[in-house]
């Protein structure tokens, strides 16, 4: 019985998108008109004050060159 109304209510869909297509007419051309129109206006601005904000203090680079790279670097090539 489900099987039938399902192959119904397909049969009935399809039907209906035949006959859609069939109706639709599309215009070889389509034009836009547009008419002229003022823009004024005023400069944009934030409605409350502006806040200043204290520099963050100097700091020291936690990057650390090491002092025994070149001698370490020079053993290593040494060995090659």
């Amino acid at each position: 019985m489900k099987f039938f109304l399902a192959m119904a209510a397909g049969g009935i869909f399809l039907l209906s998108l035949g006959v859609a297509s069939a109706q639709v007419q599309y215009a070889e051309r389509t034009e836009y008109s547009f008419d002229d129109d003022v823009v004024t206006g005023d400069l944009v601005r934030p409605d409350g004050e502006l806040t200043v904000v204290r520099q963050r203090g100097r700091q020291r680079s936690l990057i650390r060159v090491r002092q025994h790279f070149i001698p370490e670097m020079l053993k290593s090539v040494e060995d090659i």
